[in-house]
């Protein structure tokens, strides 16, 4: 008797197909991340849940999510507590939070999840701690002898004896460019220190602003930075920028993720580009920056990545792969819930 044939196709035992739960915390406005991400896990052929947490179903892109969790405010003494009965109960792999005010409460508390399974898929606390205070930042970057602005507090710019205007004045933790004043002369330094919030006084630097997002693996090893020139600003995102693939501010982008601290993610860092070829960083935030679409789209693929590393899937990483002069132009759009906010049924164009 011969030995038997192989199976046809039809009778072969489908693959079980590898699975992940994401968990975005303050997940906002990030539709474009979050469609990203769906994108990346069809590529990969897994089975991809994305979980969207905020603190209240009027965020838009809870309703570009599979699951909705409504969550106490970050203040709250029972945030934690909440995220970790929710990450228990829906088996969720790994969190990504999306916002500066998230990032240092989740990592100190890392090993928490870690012991129910769950990873939070952020830097180190320290370096965090590094990043939202700007002083701190700005001490970092001259230890790492990374061109910087001179950055003062707010008492110490007032006691200097020789000024040379104008300034920049932002809070010492803020974000999404609230609270930021140019400072044109001494009476503004006074007055506009008082309505700040824990003021810091930089020196003003002129000429072409640039974001770089910078993808770095689970290891702490810095992989690929990906720069786009900011174009037009809207409320402190960039809502029109362009990819230039620049030698010098990738190379800055790898230094820096590479010399101030252990991070994870993709990190968010901003420099300004003078006429001279000077390039000063100003700002690094340790998480998705809301331009990162942009750099996705040019191929940068660090939703993929991510998910790739989580699953234990080999990577070969094209650090020069993506594409130079993709430009992004963004516009609003709505999401329309009726009464019990839920999405109302639209007809369809004609």
């Amino acid at each position: 008797m011969p030995p038997p044939g192989p199976k046809s196709r039809a009778s072969r035992k489908p693959t079980a197909r590898q699975q992940l739960q994401l968990l975005f915390t303050c997940v906002g406005r990030r539709i474009e991340l979050m469609d990203a991400f769906r994108r990346a896990g069809k590529q990969l052929g897994i089975d991809l849940t994305l979980h969207g947490a905020d603190v209240g179903l009027l965020a838009p892109a809870m309703h570009a999510v599979d699951r909705t969790h409504i969550v106490p405010a970050i203040k709250k003494r029972t945030y934690i507590s909440d995220l970790l009965r929710l990450v228990a109960r829906q088996k969720i792999d790994a969190i990504i939070p999306l916002i500066d005010s998230d990032l240092l409460t989740l990592a100190r508390a890392s090993k928490r999840f870690a012991a129910i399974g769950c990873r939070i898929l952020l830097s180190d606390a320290p370096v965090i701690e590094i990043c939202r205070d700007k002083i701190l930042t700005y001490q970092a970057l001259k230890a790492a002898r990374i061109d910087t602005p001179t950055t003062w507090t707010w008492e110490e710019a007032l006691k200097l004896k020789r000024h040379r205007f104008p300034y920049y004045m932002k809070p010492r933790e803020g974000s999404a460019g609230l609270g930021n004043y140019r400072i044109n002369n001494l009476v503004e330094l006074k007055v506009l220190g008082k309505r700040v919030p824990d003021p810091i006084v930089q020196e003003f630097v002129e000429g072409s602003e640039y974001t770089l997002d910078v993808y770095v693996d689970l290891e702490g090893q810095p992989r690929c930075a990906v720069p786009r020139r900011r174009i037009e600003v809207r409320s402190g995102e960039v809502s029109k920028g362009i990819i230039v693939k620049d030698p010098k501010i990738i190379n800055l982008g790898m230094r820096v993720a590479d010399s101030v601290g252990t991070f994870r993610g993709v990190v968010t860092i901003q420099c300004m580009a003078e006429r001279s070829g000077r390039i000063r960083t100003i700002e690094i935030n340790p998480r998705f920056g809301g331009g990162a679409p942009l750099a996705i789209c040019a191929g940068a693929n660090f939703p993929k990545w991510l998910m790739a590393e989580l699953l234990g899937k080999k990577l070969r990483y094209d650090a020069m792969g993506y594409k130079d002069g993709i430009t992004m132009l963004r516009y609003d759009q709505s999401i329309f819930l009726n009464g019990n906010l839920k999405p109302v049924k639209q007809s369809p164009r004609r």
